[in-house]
C-alpha cells in the first residue's frame, strides 16, 4: 500500500450537544471526556497502516464532532499513535476543529506544544439569537476568548467558520457578522450556506423555519465575497476564503482528488487508488466492526467526482489531467453547452483548463448538472 505522501483525517464524533442543522456523525456527550475506548480504537486503526518505510503524512486534520473536547492526555496518546504509525513531513499542516465553548488557554497551549499549527474555530454568527436557533453552545464573547487563547498560544493560522441563510438572519446581520470577524483578522474564513438535511431538528420544522428568501441568500453570498475581497481574502473555493499563503492544504487534498487516510467512526479513505469507509456506528467502531470496508466505484462515478470537486476551486480543472486519469476528453459532446455557459459569464474555458467564475460559483449546482 505504498504511496508518496497523503493527508490524515481523524474523526472525533463526540460533542456537547448536536446542533440543530448537523447531520455529521456525532454523539452528544455533554462535557464528558472522549471515552478512552474510542481513543484506543483510533490508535489501533492507525497502527494497522504501519509499514516500512512509513507512509509520509503532509497534513493532519482532526474533525468532528468536537475535537477540542479531547483531554490533553488523550490527544497525547493519539499523537503517539500517529507518530508510531506514520512519518509526519517537515512543515506539515496540522489542524484541529474547536468549539469556542470547549477551549481553554491551557488546552490551546498544550495542543500547540503537541504540534498543531492551524485551528478551525466554529462561530457561525456573532448574533446570539441566530446562534441560539442553530443550537450552538457558546456565546460570541466565548468565541472572542477562545480566539485570544489561540493567538496567545502562538497560533498564526486560524480559520473561522460562518453560515448564511440561517433562521432569523438578515443581510444586515450577516454583514455585521462578516465585518466583526474581519476585524479580528483570521487567516482563513469559511462561509457555508445552510443546508436543511434530512434527519436533523431543522428538517422536522423545515416548513416553519424563519429563513431568508433565496434572493436574500444570493445577496448574502455576493456580499460575503465582496466584503472579504475588500479585506484581502482570496475566494479560492466556493465556500472558502484565505489570506495569501493560507489556503487549507488538507481540504485541497479532497478538492484535488489526492490521497488521504481517514480514521475514526464514519471516516473515509482514498488510498492506494481505492476508497474505503468505516462504520458510522460509534459502538461498532470501538468494537472493531465495519472498518476499512472497500467502496466499489465505477469509472463514471470516479470521473464525476473528480470534475465536481475540481470545479469547486477557483483554479478549476486541468483538462489534460482529466484525460490522463480517465482516458476521455471532458469537453467532447459538451461544446455547445460550455460555449453558452462561457458566453453567460458562468465559466472560463482555455486550451487546458475549465473554471467557474464568481457568478458561476453561486450557481454551481445547476451548472454541474448541465455539464456532468
Amino acid at each position: 500500500m505504498a504511496t508518496d505522501s497523503c493527508g490524515l483525517y481523524v474523526h472525533i464524533p463526540y460533542c456537547v450537544k448536536k446542533c440543530n442543522y448537523c447531520d455529521f456523525c456525532s454523539v452528544p456527550n455533554g462535557r464528558a471526556e472522549v471515552p478512552t475506548d474510542y481513543v484506543k480504537a483510533l490508535s489501533s486503526e492507525m497502527l494497522s497502516y504501519k509499514q516500512e518505510p512509513k507512509i509520509v503524512i503532509d497534513t493532519v486534520y482532526f474533525g468532528g464532532g468536537t475535537p477540542s473536547l479531547l483531554s490533553v492526555q488523550h490527544m497525547e496518546k493519539i499523537f503517539d499513535a500517529i507518530r508510531e504509525s506514520f512519518s509526519i513531513s517537515d512543515g506539515a499542516e496540522l489542524t484541529f476543529e474547536a468549539n469556542p465553548g470547549t477551549l481553554t488557554q491551557e488546552k490551546a497551549e498544550a495542543f500547540k506544544e503537541l504540534g498543531f499549527n492551524r485551528v478551525s474555530l466554529g462561530l457561525q454568527s456573532v448574533h446570539e439569537k441566530e446562534m441560539k436557533k442553530l443550537g450552538r453552545i457558546h456565546t460570541y464573547d466565548e468565541f472572542v476568548s477562545a480566539f485570544s487563547y489561540l493567538r496567545a498560544a502562538g497560533f498564526d493560522n486560524i480559520n473561522v467558520d460562518l453560515m448564511y441563510g440561517i433562521p432569523h438572519q438578515t443581510k444586515e446581520s450577516f454583514a455585521d457578522t462578516l465585518r466583526t470577524v474581519v476585524s479580528l483578522s483570521p487567516e482563513h474564513i469559511s462561509a457555508y450556506g445552510l443546508m436543511v438535511e434530512d434527519g436533523t431538528p431543522f428538517f422536522a420544522e423545515r416548513d416553519k423555519l424563519p429563513l431568508p428568501t433565496l434572493d436574500e441568500e444570493c445577496d448574502m453570498y455576493e456580499m460575503c465575497t465582496d466584503i472579504l475581497a475588500d479585506a484581502g481574502y482570496e475566494h479560492y473555493e466556493i465556500s472558502n476564503y484565505a489570506k495569501t499563503g493560507k489556503r487549507s492544504r488538507h481540504n485541497l487534498i479532497y478538492w484535488r482528488s489526492a490521497e488521504y487516510i481517514g480514521v475514526g467512526a464514519s471516516a473515509h479513505s482514498f488510498f492506494g487508488g481505492k476508497r474505503y469507509s468505516n462504520t458510522d456506528n460509534v459502538g461498532d467502531y470501538i468494537s472493531g466492526v465495519g472498518i476499512h470496508s472497500l467502496i466499489d466505484e465505477k469509472d463514471a462515478d470516479k470521473a464525476f467526482e473528480y470534475a465536481m470537486l475540481s470545479l469547486r476551486l477557483k483554479d478549476g480543472m486541468s483538462l489534460s489531467n482529466y484525460r490522463e486519469r480517465f482516458g476521455v476528453y471532458f469537453t467532447e459532446g459538451k461544446e455547445d453547452i460550455l460555449s453558452r455557459l462561457a458566453a453567460e459569464g458562468l465559466l472560463t474555458l482555455s486550451n487546458d483548463r475549465i473554471a467557474l467564475t464568481e457568478r458561476g460559483f453561486y450557481l454551481s449546482n445547476s451548472i454541474l448538472v448541465e455539464i456532468l
